[in-house]
């Protein structure tokens, strides 16, 4: 009996210890701090990324200025925003590649460079085609930018603040979308739309580039990494083909609207559908075959990690489209000013720069599955209520139901692809990271293509812009794009369930 007692004692005492042990490292860990260089390396890189998306959201509200300096329609104009989210999604793919390969600071000079070069071609300026290799190689700057912001938090975050600190970083994708709109039109209100280059270039070299000189800094070695041109071409062709074909597409549909000959721009979609499809097959064919990938693929046959991959593409089309919707519709359906039509978008922006660090906190606290479901069940309601709204809409409630739907999406997306990237192995994050950001772009790219698709099909035959014909239009236009809007993120939402289904199942057996 005595015996029994010592080792029921010596038990007690052994699992006392192991739970003291064990709460003794989670102590630890929730009192991880985060360096102050990190912090520092965030805010320089993450301010390039931010500069370039704000940059390119500031050009939607400039779109019917535009149309008239440059003698263009909206099909047209609306490749100033296409083309560089394009170039960006075609940089996008080459992150692995540069990260294995160069320094973290060698990249941060080459998005430095990119961004103020790409700035002052945009000052001076005068011709549309200019403006388009302005935008292609600000593109380029934030191709390098974003992706490098994402690796440096991945690579060197404590692991406990991990959710937060991609909570932040994800500041840089929702909020600058929607507080561009309100910057071009606040600026445009009162100087040249040139003028919002003039200030970005003084940011970027008394701000960004100082504090990344001081705060960027390499944890991991380098490697002699390879680049595979053959696979570059082919994903570029891909991203290209796929986005001109929604283009044209939309081309071909709103000209037989208009009674006009859509033979041209029906083959040019349907050519460039092929090209697209057929480079995107051989980009992940010889992927597999290829001994140094452009990016290792392996990872993507892990059906939970493919469904936050679409979830994480489909959810920007509608997340940056919506600026260009709303500008759009609040100044050719509503009739108001550039500036207010810009203001429409601040609430919901102000919401995302506040959740967005929210959300990744609660991820951390809570998991993936509430933080993420419950975010976009809510993001939802937005786009539902403009829909029933949609011909009676006020400036107001447009802002309003937008507020709505920025809450949502701030609070749970980034915590997609934060979930995600847990689910691979470490050496193929910078892979992961490169493809969802090159998802994320395409998406944002497919969208301003295919909701000014809609719009102008709406449009079209119309008359002339300004009448009341027009405006009525343009807000049946609307009407499609929040109903649109609704199936988008529905599937979204679906795929994101069936993949927390998979990894519950996954769970249940260990």
């Amino acid at each position: 009996m005595e015996e029994r007692n010592i080792t029921t004692t010596t038990a007690a005492t052994e699992s006392q210890a192991i739970t003291t042990n064990a709460g003794t490292q989670e102590a630890a860990i929730s009192d991880e701090r985060i360096p102050g260089k990190l912090i520092g390396a965030i805010v320089a890189v993450g301010s390039l990324a931010f500069i370039g998306i704000l940059t390119e959201t500031v050009m939607t509200v400039l779109f019917p200025q535009l149309m008239r300096e440059f003698n263009v329609d909206t099909a047209t104009v609306q490749w100033i925003t296409t083309i560089y989210l394009l170039v960006v999604a075609a940089t996008m793919p080459l992150s692995s590649y540069l990260n294995r390969r160069f320094k973290h600071r060698t990249l941060f000079l080459a998005a430095v460079a990119l961004a103020v070069l790409g700035s002052l071609i945009m000052i001076v300026g005068h011709a549309f085609p200019v403006i388009l290799i302005a935008r292609v190689i600000q593109g380029m700057g934030s191709g390098v930018a974003t992706p490098l912001m994402i690796n440096i938090i991945l690579e060197q975050s404590p692991k406990s603040k991990v959710g937060r600190l991609m909570g932040v970083g994800s500041l840089v994708i929702t909020v600058a979308p929607a507080i561009g709109p309100t910057v071009g039109g606040a600026v445009s209100s009162i100087l040249p739309w040139r003028a919002i280059f003039v200030i970005v270039i003084p940011i970027i070299l008394l701000v960004s580039l100082p504090v990344g000189l001081k705060c960027v800094e390499q944890h991991r070695p380098t490697e002699e990494a390879r680049l595979n041109s053959l696979q570059f071409v082919s994903i570029v062709l891909a991203l290209c083909g796929l986005v001109m074909f929604l283009n044209q597409a939309g081309v071909a549909v709103s000209a037989a609207v208009s009674g006009v000959s859509a033979a041209v721009s029906a083959v040019f979609a349907v050519v460039s559908l092929i090209v697209g499809l057929g480079a995107l097959l051989f980009f992940g064919w010889s992927s597999k075959r290829s001994f140094s990938p452009l990016i290792r693929l392996g990872w993507l046959r892990d059906p939970m990690v493919l469904l936050h991959l679409i979830a994480y593409m489909l959810l920007p089309i509608v997340g940056i489209g919506f600026g260009y919707v709303i500008t759009n519709v609040a100044q050719l359906s509503l009739g108001t000013s550039a500036f207010l039509s810009g203001a429409l978008v601040l609430p919901g922006a102000l919401i995302g720069a506040f959740f967005a660090p929210v959300g990744g906190m609660l991820y951390d606290r809570f998991g993936p599955v509430r933080p993420i479901l419950g975010a976009f069940f809510a993001a939802i309601c937005g786009p539902i209520l403009l829909l029933v709204f949609s011909m009676r809409l006020t400036p107001v409630t447009l802002a309003g139901f937008y507020f709505i739907f920025g809450f949502g999406y701030s609070l749970g997306f980034s915590n997609i692809m934060t979930n995600a990237l847990r689910n691979i192995a470490p050496q193929f994050m910078p892979d992961g990271n490169a493809v969802f950001n090159t998802c994320l772009q395409f998406g944002g790219a497919a969208g301003t293509a295919l909701f000014s698709t809609i719009l102008s099909v709406a449009q079209a035959g119309a008359g002339e812009e300004g009448g009341a014909t027009f405006r009525h239009a343009t807000a049946v236009g609307g009407s499609w794009t929040f109903a649109t809007m609704i199936g988008i993120v529905a599937i979204a939402i679906c795929c994101l369930i069936a993949a927390f289904r998979i990894g519950a199942k996954r769970n249940s057996r260990l």
